[in-house]
């Protein structure tokens, strides 16, 4: 781990993996190590009923040892979307209410695998849309190469949503300024830091709006690629997260300094945290 760096300034991981089985054995550790690099909260992605309902359980089991540092969101992946049926709805209403949950999603379209079929997602993120508009809560979004029908979606149930931010957001120029648009928030990744898949997010990140900027892991995947000394199997974990905001940093007029203050704030008043 000599690749971790510390902030300065507390953090905020707006999208990170802990139901995923690579923390199963390292999860209380994993937490220490976002803390002792600054972070100072975690949110965790909700995928399905089942793995928000763990992320909840993780919130309640490390609440002691770690208070007011670890939220959940609870949602519906489009990979996972043919899950969703008429009893859902009501099912994820009912884990919203949970004090732990800050966010519906993951939830949006993703037409680049197809997992489950365009209409199935469409219907799955619409459900959502509705939910979260019933319940004041903000939206985390997926979204890979279905930008447009995407942006049909959003566009018409925008007005009644309290806030949404893109999740990992690796899309163009033109995607970006579509969905600032709309007045969403953009969660950039370390997408960025990857010396050939992130050159095109490192030209427009600074077309972000500060004020609209978050920071995020999704670990255990979208390890940086600048990290070099990790374990063999290369999982991605919150304490990298400073390693995101530098590369951010290294393309924009603000100080990692700058940076980390905004988008903690901009985080703390997204999901409402303590």
């Amino acid at each position: 781990m000599s690749d971790l760096i510390k902030s300065k300034e507390a953090l905020i991981d707006i999208g990170v993996n802990l139901t995923h089985r690579s923390f199963e054995k390292t999860l209380v550790s994993t937490v220490n190590r976002a803390k002792d690099t600054n972070i100072s909260k975690l949110i965790i992605t909700g995928i399905s009923e089942y793995d928000t309902i763990k992320g909840i359980d993780i919130c309640k089991d490390l609440s002691e040892n770690f208070p007011n540092m670890i939220y959940t969101t609870c949602g519906i992946h489009p990979h996972h979307a043919k899950e969703y049926n008429s009893e859902t709805f009501n099912n994820l209403k009912s884990i919203a209410s949970n004090k732990s949950v800050v966010a519906i999603g993951e939830t949006g379209l993703d037409f680049n695998r197809n997992i489950s079929s365009p209409k199935e997602q469409e219907i799955a993120f619409e459900g959502q849309l509705q939910l979260a508009a019933d319940l004041g809560l903000p939206v985390f979004l997926h979204e890979r190469d279905a930008h447009k029908r995407q942006l049909e979606i959003l566009s018409a149930y925008r007005e009644n949503l309290k806030s949404a931010v893109i999740h990992c957001f690796t899309g163009t120029k033109e995607a970006l300024f579509n969905y600032l648009d709309l007045d969403l928030y953009i969660g950039i990744t370390g997408w960025i830091c990857d010396e050939r898949r992130g050159n095109d997010l490192k030209k427009i990140v600074n077309n972000i709006p500060i004020n609209r900027l978050m920071v995020e892991t999704d670990a255990p995947y979208l390890l940086p690629s600048i990290i070099k000394n990790t374990s063999k199997n290369r999982i991605n974990e919150p304490a990298f997260l400073p390693l995101v905001v530098k590369e951010i940093a290294d393309h924009r007029i603000e100080s990692f300094i700058e940076i980390a203050k905004k988008t903690t704030a901009n985080s703390t008043q997204f999901f409402n945290l303590i």
